[in-house]
């Protein structure tokens, strides 16, 4: 019988990501880092594959990242920014939050700052 396992694309199927944003959770977060990656159950040629039982335990793994400025305080400037062009723009504060969350989640190569600057650009236009 044939044995089946998640790679990088099916996680980020099942976890609503694109596999960029597996493949950067797994250079961020390595297995001696304080939140590792869960490590593959097996890796053919090089290519890494998790048994689909454990999705719940990869989920709880995401549940348990930091959000972006977790601990509170003052947005940074580029998020001041951001959310100005956005108010500017009609969104409100929860809906520019959530977009912003979900640009973070397509594009995990770029930081929080070159991001915002990115849409605040965008907003111009």
């Amino acid at each position: 019988m044939t044995e089946r396992y998640l790679g990088i694309l099916g996680l980020a199927e099942a976890l609503g990501v694109t596999r960029h944003a597996v493949h950067k959770w797994r250079t961020r977060f390595p297995g001696d880092s304080d939140h590792p990656f869960p490590a593959p159950d097996v890796e053919v040629d090089g290519a890494p594959g998790w048994r689909a039982d454990r999705l719940a335990e990869i989920v709880r793994w995401r549940e348990g990242l930091p959000g972006r400025g977790a601990g509170g305080g003052r947005p940074t400037a580029a998020r001041q920014d951001y959310l100005k062009a956005a108010l500017a723009r009609g969104l409100d504060r929860d809906e520019a939050l959530r977009a912003l969350s979900t640009f973070a989640a397509e594009f995990p190569e770029m930081s929080e700052p070159e991001l915002c600057a990115w849409l605040v650009e965008k907003f111009r236009r």
